[in-house]
Parts: structure tokens; sequence; C-alpha cells
């Protein structure tokens, strides 16, 4: 395998300047809008072998295919006879397809103030400026030069050491996984990777923050990029150098166990809260790991299936998230568990050389997830560096560490792979300006967390509190609310049913060890952390009756129905707090309450006309048994968030804050409408996990198969009312520069040719339409709304019904009226020609639907193409 240098790295960038399209055809009026796409497009020469034309050698159509009963999915099929591109389940993604040593390079592009600019991940562009593609190629060719330079003297053992974790040598250090320092006079202090996606792990006087499935759940790019700063700066000063998250696998099983740390189940949105997240996260000083990369959707058999996913599915849903958080500057990549189509992940040539490091043009480096590596040619496929050092198990050698050795010295490996590992791994720690002498040293101890020789409890929380409540307030989605009987006004008397009311019996971190007692702040497993303090909803609703002279009642015991019968009835309101919990290493078993919750809900409202139900919970859940109920006036579904969970549900409540949460997941009528569920382990074998429902995850399959929802993703209530008017369609001002001729090959409906960097190049992520329409509150309350943008593809791109490409958050006073922009690149116009390999636009005119949720559309209008 070639050494991929810095300079075939380099990313696809184009210049942009000033002008506008004259020729574009505009056709505009309220709730109905159209723009030419294509009217500029110029004619561009490509070689036979670089470019393959949209109309002579590829066709796409909708393809359904059999996914339980009789369910659409939708997958690419050639009509060209020399390529066949149906997937296949069999067959891995990456045959016949070049590695990225072989992929040509991009061509070097000058950074340019204002649109692409030189970035340093310290000083990202702002949340505000959304238009901004932020350039990271000078400061990663600045980091390599010193990485080179550092390495330049070291001997194999010492590249060895940097890429293998320190429990390869038997020694016991502070964190959850540690590289060793290498002395001598060119020498490096090492590195601490730490866990996890919502917090510092294992350590105290940190914040406990919402996960992000709650974080998502905002549609806040704001919230979402101060919470990842605040956690960076969180892990900084613990002395970390990697923090072991953002987790960004999709939400495609609603059982999976792990959900709750991710960003929901749609690529869209997950790789927008992901790309904030990693922008945040690095300028508070942090190293971030991305992860589980790729397809690891569920918990069971994790170590033991393997995803069969094709090519289109996994450039379009799976990898996106990916390809978001290396736009972002992401350090480094972990690797998950699972095969991808056979082959393990963190030796997979396809997934790791040549889409991520190829396409993606990643500059950092792969690290395997604790115990994933299965051999030490995995180096070759694209892995940097081995977790924790002994091949996962206590007592065993590494696959890594001396066996390393062996295979550069006698030349199996080059010396040159063996020093790019090195390389990317010593400049991420450059990259993010961690050789500063004011760099922390680590000052805890997660190992051994009573040790106080090792621990010096330093106090990182500052008030990052604040924003914890604040998603708390903003990710809370209200579902139900019948005759605006919220929010609460200083109601005679309140009774709260349910053990998820009160604070857990064996104090706050009773879910962080799988135990579910109490209110759900969190999941369990590596994805949690020390909650500092949790706040209950008892605690926060007491003070409000206090204030309100409410006489307040309770009954924590969730199968006391009896008494929660009797003291329910009678009660000017009653709030019934349920849950549902899961964490890392298995899935749930289904998609009810835990706790007979809702039995204790069914008990509450037999009796009181005027029943809420608060759902805390990691994932999806089937409510119909009772959401229909005439006597539940209101449902709020909180998820899981952090510390102050019970002060964010009291503050919606009580209306302090007007909701303005959604859904990042569709709820379901039942079960069995969901596309996928978990595949069981198969008993001293590989389970086969196929994505047979391809592009149709989520509320795609759901509009697909004409499936109504209980709710619909995107869906969330107000106690205001919002109205939608003046769409306007326009192309984006500005042009393609020396990347013209890329452009102008995707304007003409063909795909451009792979290069390293070809899937982030700046031509293809800058704006490139402008969508403007006007949203007003029309209620008596101040209020946020978030508007939605979907797309509708000609059918023969062969994409779902209706597919997320853009949402913005907007705050109204009563009857303020703004109005909203919000921007198209050209990658979200595109699909992927799994024929071509690249990106390209549909042929025909693409829908384009404004609403509040994925089935409430406002406004629509037309790009024409």
């Amino acid at each position: 395998m070639l050494l991929l240098s810095l300079g075939l790295h380099s990313l696809i960038w184009a210049a942009l300047g000033q002008t506008t399209a004259s020729s574009s055809s505009i056709r505009a009026s309220t709730g109905l809008s159209s723009v030419s796409a294509g009217s500029t497009a110029a004619s561009t020469s490509f070689s036979d072998s670089a470019s393959i034309s949209a109309t002579s050698a590829l066709s796409l159509t909708t393809s359904p295919t059999a996914v339980g009963s009789g369910s659409a999915v939708f997958s690419s099929v050639a009509a060209s006879s020399s390529v066949s591109l149906s997937a296949s389940a069999s067959a891995p993604v990456s045959s016949g397809v070049q590695n990225a040593s072989t992929l040509p390079p991009g061509p070097p592009q000058a950074p340019i103030p204002g649109v692409f600019p030189a970035t340093d991940p310290l000083n990202p562009p702002s949340v505000d400026e959304i238009t901004v593609v932020p350039d990271f190629a000078p400061a990663w060719a600045a980091a390599y030069e010193k990485a080179r330079a550092k390495i330049a003297d070291w001997d194999v053992e010492q590249l060895v050491s940097t890429t293998t974790g320190v429990a390869a040598l038997g020694i016991t250090a502070r964190c959850v996984g540690n590289i060793a320092s290498v002395n001598g006079s060119n020498g490096w202090p090492g590195l601490c990777l730490q866990d996890g996606p919502l917090g510092v792990r294992l350590a105290d006087r940190v914040t406990a923050f919402p996960p992000g499935f709650n974080t998502v759940a905002t549609f806040n790019r704001s919230l979402i990029r101060t919470r990842g700063l605040f956690m960076g700066s969180e892990f900084k000063a613990k002395g970390t150098n990697i923090a072991l998250g953002p987790m960004m696998n999709m939400l495609r099983v609603p059982q999976a166990g792990r959900n709750f740390e991710g960003f929901g189940a749609d690529p869209f949105l997950a790789g927008e809260t992901a790309y904030e997240t990693v922008l945040g996260m690095q300028q508070g000083g942090i190293q971030v790991c991305a992860k589980h990369y790729v397809n690891n959707e569920q918990e069971t058999a994790r170590t033991t299936s393997s995803s069969i996913v094709d090519d289109r599915t996994q450039h379009e849903i799976y990898t996106h998230p990916f390809l978001r958080s290396v736009m972002a500057g992401a350090a480094s990549i972990m690797c998950s568990y699972n095969q991808i189509n056979g082959t393990y992940a963190c030796e997979n040539d396809k997934s790791l050389s040549d889409i991520l490091k190829g396409e993606f043009g990643f500059q950092g480096f792969v690290v395997s997830d604790w115990g994933a590596t299965h051999s030490t040619l995995a180096v070759v496929k694209g892995l940097d560096m081995d977790m924790p050092g002994n091949g996962g198990l206590r007592g065993t050698s590494s696959f890594f560490g001396s066996t390393l050795e062996d295979y550069v010295n006698n030349g199996t490996i080059p010396l040159s792979r063996l020093q790019d590992m090195a390389t990317r791994i010593v400049a991420a720690w450059y990259f993010l300006h961690q050789d500063s002498p004011d760099y922390p040293p680590t000052n805890f101890d997660g190992n051994h967390q009573s040790n106080e020789a090792t621990n010096e409890h330093i106090d990182v929380q500052e008030n990052h509190k604040t924003v914890v409540r604040e998603i708390g307030q903003a990710s809370t989605v209200l579902l139900k609310n019948v005759n605006g009987a919220l929010p609460l006004k200083k109601p005679r008397t309140i009774f709260l049913a349910g053990s998820d009311a009160r604070p857990g019996i064996v104090g706050p971190n009773g879910a962080t060890r799988g135990q579910d007692d109490g209110i759900l702040g969190m999941g369990g497993g590596s994805g949690a952390a020390t909650f500092p303090y949790l706040i209950s909803p008892y605690e926060a609703i007491q003070r409000h009756a206090i204030e309100d002279h409410t006489t307040i009642s309770w009954v924590f015991d969730d199968s006391d129905l009896n008494d929660v019968r009797s003291m329910a009835a009678g009660q000017t309101v009653a709030v019934v707090f349920v849950n549902a919990f899961s964490g890392e290493g298995s899935d749930r078993t289904n998609l009810t309450l835990f706790h007979g919750g809702e039995n204790l809900i069914q008990a509450v409202a037999s009796v009181n006309r005027n029943t809420m139900v608060v759902v805390n919970s990691v994932g999806p859940l089937i409510i119909d048994s009772w959401i229909e109920h005439p006597n539940i006036t209101g449902v709020l579904w909180a998820g899981v968030s952090g510390q102050e969970a019970g002060n964010a549900i009291a503050d919606v409540l009580y209306g302090d804050f007007n909701p303005s949460g959604r859904l990042a997941f569709t709820i379901a009528k039942q079960q069995a409408d969901y596309p996928a569920g978990v595949v069981p382990a198969v008993p001293g074998g590989i389970a086969q996990v196929p994505y047979n429902e391809g592009l149709g995850i989520d509320y795609r399959a759901f509009d697909a198969r004409n499936i109504a929802p209980r709710f619909e993703f995107g869906f969330g209530l107000s106690y205001t009312k919002f109205s939608y008017s003046n769409l306007r369609i326009s192309r984006a001002s500005g042009s393609d520069g020396d990347q013209s001729d890329l452009a102008a090959n995707w304007e003409a409906g063909q795909a451009n040719p792979r290069t390293v960097g070809s899937s982030t190049a700046f031509w293809l992520h800058r704006p490139a339409f402008e969508v403007k329409f006007d949203v007003q509150n029309t209620g008596d309350l101040a209020g946020g709304e978030i508007p939605q943008l979907y797309l509708h593809m000609p059918s023969s791109a062969g994409e779902p019904p209706s597919i997320l490409r853009g949402f913005t958050d907007v705050v109204l006073n009563a009857g303020e009226k703004k109005t909203v922009t919000i921007h198209l690149s050209r990658h979200s116009l595109s699909f992927w020609d799994t024929g071509a390999q690249g990106w390209r636009r549909p042929n025909g005119d693409i829908g384009v639907s404004i609403g509040a949720s994925s089935r409430d559309f406002r406004l629509t209008g037309t790009i024409q193409v």
C-alpha cells in the first residue's frame, strides 16, 4: 500500500466568486416557487474513463424489495450492460473499487476569506456563519510538518508505541485508553483517551450533559455547538487529549441499546448535529473521536455480526455523519466492532482507505474500538491505532506492539505505512495545539477513582449547567395538548405518579450502573457519565407548588395501583412519569415502558379527567395503548436530558419555556411498522444483518409504504401557533472559481471522477440555492418554531418520497413575523451514482416543501432541473 502523503490528502476546493446566473428561470408565489438549476450548465469534456454520461450509461429506478411484509425500499438498478449496480447482500461493497492509495489527489485550493477561510480548530466559523465552509487544510499542513519533524529520528519501537495502547505493556494508567510517552531529546508526552459522548466519564466534578438523543431534538445549531464547546473544555481541563465521541450511528433499529447516544434517524440531521458538535468540542481544545465507523446500529452480536450494506445506502445514509465530521476537522475516528459485508470494520479497506481516507480526504487517525482489532495486517487496510493495546483481553499479546514491530522489521508491512500511522497520530495532537506548555496534565484517574494520590478533583463544571437546562427545555416535545390543558396555571392540587418522578433510591448514578431507579437522565455504558447531581421532576414541581400555593401529593411506587387510583381521583391535575432504559451491550427486547408504565398510566387516567403523561425514554416506544385515552389531556416526550432533567420538565409544564422540541425519529402505531429490527445472535457464528430497507430508514419507509405513524419525524406542538408564507427560491450568489468545470459537469447531469477528497469538495458543499420564506407567530405567546425543508426527487432518482435537507429555528413574539433562509448545497441535491462512483444530480425537477414536520407541509415549490 502506497504512503498517503499530505499532498494526496488535499481536498478538492473551489474559489467562490460573486456572479449570479442571470439565465435562471424563477417562478414564485405564496406557497409555490420554482427555480431552474440546470440553465447555466456548461459543456465540459471529460475522458470516457473519468465520466459516465447519466443518459447513456445509468438509469436509476425505484425498486421495491421485500422486507417483512411487502415493504418497499429504494435501491440502485443499472440499465447499462457493462456495469451492474444492483445491491448484493453477499458481495463486499469494495469489490472492484480502487482504494485511497490509487485515487488521484484533488488539486490544492487556496482559502477564500469569508466563504472558504483557512480555519484553525480552536477558532471555527461562528454558528451563525452557516454559509461558510471551513478550510482546515492549512492547519493540517502545519500540524503534519511538525509531526514529521517530531518522529523523524524515532526508531521502529518508538513509532509502534505511538500506535499501541499501553495495556500491551502491562501498564496501569489513568484513562480508558492510553498511549505511552516517547522519551529522549525529541520526546513526546503520549495520549489520554477518555469516554464519552456526553461528558468526561469516570471522573468527578464534571457536567452530565444531555445525550445526543435529546441534543438533536432541539434542531438548534447554537445549543448543539455550545454543548460541544462546553464538553470539549471540560475534557481539556481534566487533562485528556481525546474525547471518545460524539457517537453518530443511525437510529435504524428502534430497540437499539445505544440510540440515546446518537443523533436520531435522519442522515442529514445527524450529519449537521455531528458537524456542530465536532466544531464545538474541538474549539474547546480536545481531539474528538467520531464513532462508531460504521454500521454499528445494534448491540446484539455487535462483535459477531456482519452488516450487509449496499454502496449507495452506505454513502447516502450511514457514512454521511462521518463525512460532515471530517468537514468539521475531526481529529480521529473510531472503527466499530461489527463486520461490514463480511470484513471487520477495523480492517475494511473499502470503508477506511477508500471512503474515509480517500473520498472524504480524512487526515486524522483511525483508532479501533476497544478490542475491535482482529489482525496486524489491519494497518494496511487503514487502521492507525489499536486500543486498548492487548487485543482487548487481559494477559494476551497485542496485534500491534511487538507483533507490529516484527512485521515492519521483516518487511511484511512497509516502514512508510508505520510512519504514516505515527504521523497522523502526532499531527492530530499538534492540530489541536496540545503541544502548548499550558495544556493541562491528566488530573483524574478513571481506573482508580478512590485513589487520592492520582485524583486531584479539579472542578471543570463552571456554569455549564445552564446549557444542560436549555437543551432539556428545547428538546422536550409536546405530543398532545387538549384544549390548552398545558401549560399549568397554578392548579389547586397536583398529583404525581411513578418512580420516574422522584430521585433514585441509590442516588443519581444508579442508571449509570444499569439500574433504572428514579428519574432517567441518561442511558448506561461507556456513553454515560457521572452525575454531580440530578434534579428530579418531584423536586422542581414542588418548588412551583410552594410558590403557587398548590397542594401536592404523590405515589412513587409504580405497582401500587390501588393507592394511585385512590389519590389521583379528584385532583386538579395528575401527572404520570414513565420511562424506558437501555445501555451499551444489549438492546431492548420490546418497545414498551419499564415498571409497568402502561398500567400506571391507565390507572391514573381511569379516575382523573386531566391526566398528563411525561415520558423519559432512550428511544422510540409504542404508545397506542394509552395515547388516545379521553382523560389524557397532555403528553410531553422528555427523552433523557442530563442532570437538569427535572427543572427542564417543570419549565415546560408550567410554561416558563414554550416547547419547541421535535421528534428526530418516528413513533409508530405498532412495532411491525418499522422497517428494521434487531437481528439475533448466531451461536458460534456470524449473524448476518441485512440492511434490506436501503434508503428507506425511519420516516422515509413510512412515507413510501403509506403507513400512518402515530407521530411523524419532525413532529412537535407549541403553546402558540405559526403560519408560513411567501416562498422564494433562487440561486445562491457566487461562482466555483477554478473548480467550475466540476460544477458544470454536475449541472450537466454527470458524476465527477473520484479523487481524494472528492466527496467533501468545496464546490459540492458550498451554498448553491437559497430558499427564503416568512414565518409568523399567530398566537398569543412568544415561542420558537422549527421550519424544516424536505426535497422530493424525481422518481428516476430512486429516492424516498421526502428527504430532509434543511432546518432552522426561529423565535418570535406574539404576532411577530420574520424572514427565514435555508441554503441548499449541490450535495443536498445529489444522489450517489454507484456506477460512476460519484455524486450526481437527478434528471428532472426537484420538489421543495417547507413545513413543521415530515408530514406537515405548509409551502411547496420546485427547483427545475
